[in-house]
């Protein structure tokens, strides 16, 4: 079959690997019909290339038709139209019981000291084949495939692998209270949908920054009051026009929807090319032990907010050595969550809203269709921001 495959630093390509089979007697294998491009694969672009191996299959938003399942999956057969979660998990253990199926003590990735494993990430998450490819096999099917009905096409139903759990567990996470408001950092796939569960969920000041112009544009046409970062000369200009809309006080909410690829940290962003650049057996260690993320939009989230707030943190850090402000964090009482979006947990939650009409505009979400063969050219569209791309689907 053919399928993404990381090659190094910027290099992804197309090549024939072997088709998945089943393997374990709780496995499933699918015919992957769409596959979404997110801003976390462009950390394995990027920056997180010393736990990449050359060869590894990308992709972690797919979904597809099941083509085989092994004698302990029951509830699924050949022909079942479903979306896969990002994360592998059991279903059953103490963790996926309390909903924290990330963090799944089936599947944990113990020898990285990591929770549960990832399609189509680093060997930190357990290396999984990912789902950008014709194929996918996946383990763990009797709890992770959510089946969808036919009908609708493969955009109405994609998001639920990755981007609608995880932007619904950024706005349940930032509880915003009654009347309250929420600021969101950063207008990508995560920071739109966010605003527009926040907006569903009934809260009225919805406040989106961001500095490109296109996904400034969708937010607004949401009903989100936006900030253009490029209109403020400094970071506290824009604390500042925020709280100005908010009683002076700051809003009771932010989420982080930027993660480590914000803008700034020139010293983050020295560290992360140096370990990208060294040998493997050296690169690693450093980036694992002594990595910095570049916390730009962590750091405007926590003067942002207002005092005994909270922040909700969905951009992915990875930093093992971040300096955090603690005496402001401390002072203000800020509440702080975060974590790999926990998909079984809020599915049920988000699936009437897909069946019954679409409030959600995941029907016009994807800015552009390609099929897997431009993967290539996908990825350095998206990384650079070219052509209005917000979100991208492709199709084997």
């Amino acid at each position: 079959m053919k399928a993404v495959t990381w090659q190094g630093k910027r290099d992804v390509r197309i090549e024939d690997v072997p088709d998945p089979r089943i393997e374990q007697p709780t496995d499933a294998v699918i015919r992957v019909t769409s596959s979404g491009l997110c801003g976390s694969d462009l950390h394995l672009y990027e920056v997180l290339t010393p736990f990449m191996t050359p060869g590894d299959i990308l992709g972690h938003e797919p979904m597809g038709i099941v083509e085989e399942v092994g004698p302990e999956v029951t509830h699924l057969k050949p022909g079942d139209r479903v979306v896969v979660p990002f994360q592998i998990a059991c279903g059953h253990c103490y963790m996926c019981g309390t909903g924290l199926p990330t963090q799944c003590e089936t599947t944990q990735v113990t020898g990285e000291g990591m929770g549960a494993p990832l399609f189509g990430y680093t060997r930190l998450y357990g290396a999984v084949p990912g789902g950008q490819a014709e194929y996918l096999r996946v383990p763990q099917a009797q709890y992770g495939p959510i089946k969808v009905p036919e009908g609708p096409a493969d955009d109405r139903f994609v998001y639920l692998s990755d981007v609608l759990p995880t932007a619904w567990q950024a706005v349940e996470y930032a509880a915003v209270p009654e009347g309250g408001s929420v600021a969101v950092l950063g207008l990508g796939p995560i920071g739109d949908m966010a605003c527009r569960i926040a907006r569903l969920k009934g809260v009225d000041k919805v406040f989106g920054v961001d500095l490109v112009p296109e996904r400034l544009e969708r937010a607004r046409a949401r009903g989100v009051e936006t900030f253009d970062l490029r209109s403020f000369d400094k970071e506290k200009d824009l604390v500042a026009a925020v709280q100005d809309r908010t009683g002076g006080r700051g809003p009771d909410a932010v989420i982080d929807a930027v993660g480590t690829e914000a803008h700034g940290g020139a010293v983050a962003k020295l560290v992360q090319q140096t370990a990208a650049v060294m040998p493997r057996a050296i690169g690693s260690p450093l980036a694992e032990r002594f990595s910095i993320d570049r916390l730009a939009a962590l750091y405007t989230a926590i003067d942002l907010v207002r005092r005994g707030g909270t922040i909700s943190l969905s951009g992915v850090y990875g930093g093992m050595a971040d300096p955090m402000p603690m005496l402001t964090m401390f002072d203000k009482q800020i509440q702080l969550r975060m974590g790999q979006a926990n998909v079984r947990r809020w599915s049920d939650d988000i699936v009437p809203y897909l069946t019954d009409g679409d409030p959600l505009g995941v029907d016009g979400f994807a800015t552009h269709h390609v099929p897997l063969t431009e993967a290539p050219q996908a990825y350095e569209m998206f990384q650079k921001k070219r052509d209005g791309a917000v979100k991208v689907l492709m199709k084997p």
